[in-house]
């Protein structure tokens, strides 16, 4: 295990940005850090590292070897356990990363019956809107909803969601009710903005099986949950998953608009780096997501209508 020394090392200062934070992870000094990372490059006759002093940086090598290093040491790591017989037991630290909302009322009570069924399980969560590079954070495991682009990850889709166009009674009582898509551009819209990347969610409808897409002006907002209390306090209309708006639109607080020109339904998947083994803190947590999505044990969704022909 020495040998691993020199890339546990590298790996570790690669993700903290610096010899000191990386030391204060390891349990030893930024002084025996910087001496192993140099004994590394040498050895491979590489830079890894551009070095300022306040923090340090991956070259382009450092970049390929980094995420290389990764996979080597989730791999070891999930060997030693399998040797010690984790396999029959989920043990260790489960590091996940999901959506906000559906992080904390789908996944969240999910996570707490398996830490209740196994006791040596511990979770590491990660509650954000913004894509995580699986590798570089050394992440188990990712729940993304929407299409995936990342050919590198292994998905398996567990669920859906659909997006619905709501606002509340007082604000359609002195604005009124939007009757076309074209009607929505008389209307004040509250507005997604991406996390990372200073752009705002475009909406998305349907009409006569054609896939539309609008990008109205608006109130932004990066959560979701505060989108949903602006237009319940009748700021505004927008569009939100489902099961952000379930509870108020079921206590008539908000109304749901445009019925028929819904979108279709959005996948949502996990998702985990390839060429990996799966842990057994893993696996347990795709059993757990793939009943939920069998047992259909999120919120219920009113069936899509097809648009009156005219």
């Amino acid at each position: 295990m020495n040998s691993l020394q020199p890339l546990l090392a590298f790996s570790e200062t690669a993700k903290r940005g610096g010899f000191a934070a990386a030391a204060r992870e390891l349990g030893t000094g930024p002084s025996t850090l910087a001496k192993a990372v140099a004994r590394l490059e040498a050895s491979l006759g590489l830079r890894l590292f551009h070095r300022t002093t306040r923090q340090v940086t991956l070259t382009g090598d450092g970049e390929r070897l980094f995420e290389r290093c990764q996979r080597v040491l989730a791999e070891l790591d999930e060997m030693q356990s399998e040797a010690a017989g984790a396999r029959a037991e989920p043990r260790g630290t489960l590091r996940i990363d999901m959506p906000i909302v559906f992080g904390r009322k789908v996944v969240l009570p999910v996570l707490a019956r398996l830490l209740e069924r196994h006791p040596e399980l511990s979770i590491d969560a990660r509650l954000s809107d913004a894509y995580a590079d699986l590798v570089k954070d050394r992440l188990d495991l990712a729940i993304r909803a929407g299409d995936l682009t990342d050919s590198t990850l292994v998905a398996r889709r567990f669920a859906s969601q659909q997006l619905v166009l709501v606002a509340a009674p007082s604000y359609l009582a002195r604005h009124g009710v939007p009757r076309t898509l074209k009607d929505l551009a008389t209307h004040r819209h509250i507005v997604f903005r991406l996390p990372g990347r200073g752009a705002d969610r475009p909406q998305q409808f349907s009409t006569k099986g054609r896939a539309v897409t609008l990008r109205p002006e608006g109130l932004r907002f990066n959560d979701g949950e505060a989108m949903v209390e602006a237009a319940r306090l009748g700021l505004g209309i927008t569009q939100v998953p489902d099961y952000m708006a379930a509870d108020a639109l079921a206590g008539g607080r908000l109304v749901e608009l445009l019925k028929p020109h819904r979108p279709a339904v959005m996948p949502i998947h996990a998702v985990m780096p390839a060429n990996r083994l799966v842990p057994a803190r893993v696996r347990v947590v795709l059993d757990a997501l793939a009943e939920l999505g069998a047992a259909e044990r999120l919120p219920a969704r009113p069936k899509r209508r097809r648009e009156p022909t005219r």
